[in-house]
């Protein structure tokens, strides 16, 4: 049956592939407490998949909820600030979302699930020159923000 409800679904990755692919229950809204639980998960996750990684750190986008920033302290994450709705900088926005987009088109689900299973499949799918480019442009396009004092960066 077709949905007409949005799904909302967080994935991290690194240069080397999805670290985390989690979507919400129906009504189930990020808030802190939420977002506190996935950052857990994260990190079980980059311990699985990437063992000995998290003695580097990692270094995540900011955030203004209070209490993730606990919890990214508590991690001993290094928090990297940029401006917020910043599509231009955020690497799942520039490089992940638009290739997602393309793939959905035409495409018939028969439930939730359904979709959310494809959209997994696709992500394990991405050959791994896929991520490092991904990460590699963001630190050009960072590069291009910082040497424009902060202005829009498109590519």
């Amino acid at each position: 049956m077709w949905s007409a409800k949005k799904i909302v679904g967080t994935v991290f990755w690194d240069n080397r592939g999805v670290l985390l692919f989690e979507t919400l229950q129906p009504g189930e809204t990020i808030n802190a407490a939420r977002y506190c639980q996935t950052l857990d998960k994260l990190r079980e996750a980059i311990c699985r998949k990437r063992p000995g990684q998290l003695t580097n750190g990692v270094i995540c986008n900011t955030t203004t909820l209070h209490p993730t920033q606990q919890e990214r302290r508590k991690l001993k994450w290094e928090i990297l600030p940029h401006p917020p709705h910043s599509p231009d900088i955020a690497p799942s926005d520039y490089h992940l979302f638009g290739p997602l987009k393309r793939e959905l088109p035409g495409k018939r689900f028969d439930d939730d699930e359904e979709l959310v299973d494809h959209v997994r499949k696709w992500l394990q799918n991405l050959d791994g020159s896929f991520f490092r480019e991904g990460i590699y442009s963001m630190v050009r396009r960072w590069q291009k923000c910082v040497d424009r004092l902060g202005c829009y960066v498109e590519k």
